[in-house]
């Protein structure tokens, strides 16, 4: 029994030396120190031995199993080892080797223009308001003084969703909203999506953006519009811009105008983007209509307001000179990039 303790010893060496991978190491562990091992049924047939054989015999198969047991460790140990090194060669990294060039995207165009009519209103001390694009028809167009048969609610230029709620088609019923919100003094502007049943073409599209202005306080006059309008429009445009006031019909407003100023491309002297008049229209603007005031609980005796509402793609097609409105929604990044 001793001289098959012995070559066990000497097989399970063997065979570890043989083992290349840990599942190949665990099978020679099995196959000696497992529940059938051939070290295992040595032991269970020492109880035929005499009691003398079996204590010797006993301390030798401790012994085979402890030599045993630490060739498995060093055998496990060196696989493991060996198994990493392979990894590391297969998941080599060359340092060296230049990496993917990352495109760094840009400001759409629309957002440029929207925050620079922005800014130029918060430096006049204007706060920014929004309000949702799913709107009601009482601050879409009861509210803002368009009657039940006013032309704009027909279904061939509005969005309705049912009876009673539509995409908003201006971002006047913010004006609604801030009028039963807040109490005068009022000075807001808002900035959004708006959305029209309109068949896209080089100047239309059924959803673009707009800034709405609203101011409310006592003694509000035109002038104080007409001032507000023109300093806006000599920052947006150049200190040498000069505006022009037509009148002009809003439910909402009254007196109600259309707001021009001088084409910035040729000084008013007439080119292609002026059509040749020199001028070009930017805004309609007005005084609050008392009506509007009326809904948001206000004494129209005492408060006056002027509103005023400009397309933020009309400002940018001028300003960049983009012949095509389409171009601002394609995502065409040729387009965009020469924005940076």
């Amino acid at each position: 029994m001793q001289e098959q303790l012995n070559q066990i010893l000497e097989d399970a060496r063997a065979q570890l030396e043989g083992a290349k991978t840990a599942g190949e190491t665990d099978e020679v562990r099995v196959r000696f120190l497992g529940k059938k091992g051939r070290l295992t049924e040595i032991l269970r047939g020492m109880g035929k031995l005499s009691p003398e054989d079996r204590k010797t015999t006993g301390q030798m198969a401790n012994q085979v199993r402890n030599e045993i047991e630490g060739l498995l460790a060093d055998r496990f140990a060196a696989v493991k080892a060996a198994e990493k090194e392979a990894q590391f060669a297969r998941e080599k990294i060359d340092v060296t080797e230049p990496g993917k060039a990352r495109t760094l995207g840009v400001k759409h165009p629309l957002n440029i223009t929207m925050d620079e009519i922005s800014r130029v209103f918060r430096n006049m001390g204007y706060s920014i308001v929004e309000g949702p694009e799913v709107e009601t028809v009482f601050n879409n167009f009861d509210a803002l003084n368009a009657g039940p048969n006013h032309p704009a609610r027909d279904m061939t230029d509005t969005f309705y969703i049912s009876d009673d709620v539509l995409l908003r088609t201006q971002t006047s019923p913010v004006q609604i909203r801030t009028l039963l919100s807040a109490k005068p003094p009022i000075k807001v502007i808002s900035p959004g999506r708006v959305f029209r049943c309109d068949t896209p073409d080089a100047t239309h599209s059924p959803m673009f953006h707009q800034v709405e202005g609203l101011l409310v306080d006592e003694g509000v006059t035109m002038a104080d519009l007409k001032g507000t309008l023109d300093s806006f429009a000599k920052q947006l445009f150049g200190t040498s811009t000069r505006t022009k006031f037509r009148p002009h019909h809003f439910p909402f407003t009254e007196p109600s105008a259309e707001m021009d100023v001088s084409c910035f491309k040729c000084g008013g002297k007439g080119c292609r983007v002026c059509k040749g008049s020199g001028w070009i229209e930017i805004l309609g603007c007005g005084m609050v209509h008392p009506s509007v005031l009326e809904v948001g609980g206000l004494d129209t005796e005492k408060y006056t307001g002027f509103a005023f509402g400009l397309g933020v793609e009309r400002v940018a097609m001028l300003k960049y000179g983009v012949d095509d409105i389409r171009l601002f929604y394609e995502n065409d990044m040729r387009f965009i990039n020469q924005f940076k």
